[in-house]
C-alpha cells in the first residue's frame, strides 16, 4: 500500500468538508442503517467506525443516520435552541451535528458519504444538551429527490423518527423520557441550525 493512499484516509469528521453548497446541500457521513440491530458511531479520536453497543430495543432507526461533517453542537446551536423554545441554561452535545436520511435507494453498509439536500429537521432536548436532528434526502432520488421542505414528507415518516428518538434511550420500566422534541421545523431553519453548527466548529476546532 502507497504512502500516497494512506495519506488520502482523511478523518470523517475533521478531515472532509461538508461542501461547497453547504447548507443548500452537503455531504452527510453515514453511520447506522435501518437493518442495523447494533448501534454503530464515529470514534472521535481515530475516524474509524466503532461499535458502540447493542441494540437495548426493539425499534430501529427508521433512515440512514449519520452526521455532517465539520459541524460541531456547541454554544451558537445552544443558542439558537433557548431563543426558539425559550428555555435557559441549555448547551450543546458536543457532538457533529446529526442527519437523517431518507432515500429509496439500497444502502448495504455504512461509513459511506453521500450528497443529500436538507428539508427541515427535529428539535430534541437531551438531559439540558441541545441534540438537533436534520432531516435531508439523497440527491437526484427518483422517489424521494423532489422533496425540498418537511411538508413535502409524509406525516407517517416524520412520526417514525419522532418515536424513534423519543423511545432510543427509555427502558421499559422508564416512568420519565430520557429526551424532549419540542417541534419539527423546516428547510430554511435546518439551514440555519447548519450554519450555527459550522460556525460552532469554526469556533471550536479551527482557530
Amino acid at each position: 500500500m502507497s504512502k500516497e493512499y494512506i495519506k488520502s484516509v482523511l478523518h470523517p469528521w475533521h478531515g472532509i468538508s461538508p461542501g461547497e453548497n453547504t447548507p443548500n446541500e452537503l455531504d452527510a457521513f453515514i453511520e447506522m442503517l435501518p437493518t442495523d440491530t447494533v448501534k454503530y458511531e464515529i470514534d472521535k479520536p481515530s475516524g474509524y467506525i466503532r461499535l458502540d453497543r447493542p441494540q437495548k430495543y426493539s425499534n430501529h432507526v427508521p433512515s440512514l443516520y449519520g452526521f455532517i461533517p465539520q459541524t460541531y453542537c456547541g454554544d451558537n446551536v445552544a443558542k439558537f435552541t433557548m431563543e426558539r423554545t425559550n428555555k435557559t441554561d441549555l448547551k450543546g452535545d458536543g457532538d457533529p451535528l446529526d442527519i437523517c436520511v431518507i432515500t429509496s435507494s439500497h444502502i448495504s453498509h455504512g461509513a459511506i458519504l453521500m450528497t443529500v439536500v436538507p428539508i427541515g429537521g427535529i428539535r430534541m432536548i437531551d438531559k439540558n444538551e441541545a441534540d438537533d436532528k436534520i432531516i435531508a434526502v439523497l440527491k437526484g432520488d427518483t422517489i424521494f429527490g423532489h422533496m425540498k421542505d418537511i411538508h413535502h414528507c409524509s406525516a407517517e415518516l416524520i412520526d417514525k423518527l419522532r418515536h424513534y428518538f423519543l423511545t432510543y434511550k427509555m427502558m421499559p420500566d422508564d416512568e420519565k423520557r430520557a429526551v424532549e422534541i419540542t417541534g419539527v421545523y423546516g428547510a430554511d431553519e435546518a439551514r440555519t441550525v447548519i450554519k450555527h453548527s459550522l460556525k460552532d466548529y469554526e469556533e471550536n476546532f479551527k482557530k
